[in-house]
């Protein structure tokens, strides 16, 4: 039997989200009262996102940013990204980050006393953030 299988085919019946249980307003039209950014903003690219190693990396070392901090960090981000780069390390007073900027994803973290006598590898470019 050599007949394609079509979308349809398997589950003729559409059920609508409203019957799921799901609200079916688009995330255009939500909207959040706790001053956060809305999901078409998150969408637009102006997240950064932490993998897992770095989440752990700033637990152990006390390292927070505040909404100004992520926001010059994904500035930063753009930045070297409209020079090309794929791997960065970027400076934010005396936070060293190792960035993905494809994937907007921080890698790694330290902090200034984890900086000294440290060689930073596999980077292609660095940013410079007061």
């Amino acid at each position: 039997m050599t007949t394609p299988i079509r979308a349809g085919q398997l589950f003729p019946h559409i059920v609508p989200p409203g019957q799921l249980g799901r609200n079916a307003t688009p995330a255009s039209q939500v909207q959040q009262t706790t001053g956060q950014k809305s999901f078409q903003n998150i969408l637009d690219g102006t997240m950064v996102k932490f993998s897992n190693h770095a989440e752990v990396r700033l637990q152990q070392r006390g390292i927070n940013f505040g909404l100004e901090q992520l926001n010059k960090l994904g500035s930063a981000i753009d930045k070297a990204a409209a020079k090309g780069s794929k791997e960065s390390l970027i400076l934010i007073q005396d936070v060293a980050l190792i960035v993905n900027i494809k994937n907007r994803t921080v890698v790694t973290a330290m902090d200034g006393k984890q900086m000294k006598d440290n060689v930073f590898t596999q980077i292609d470019s660095a940013v410079i953030i007061s």
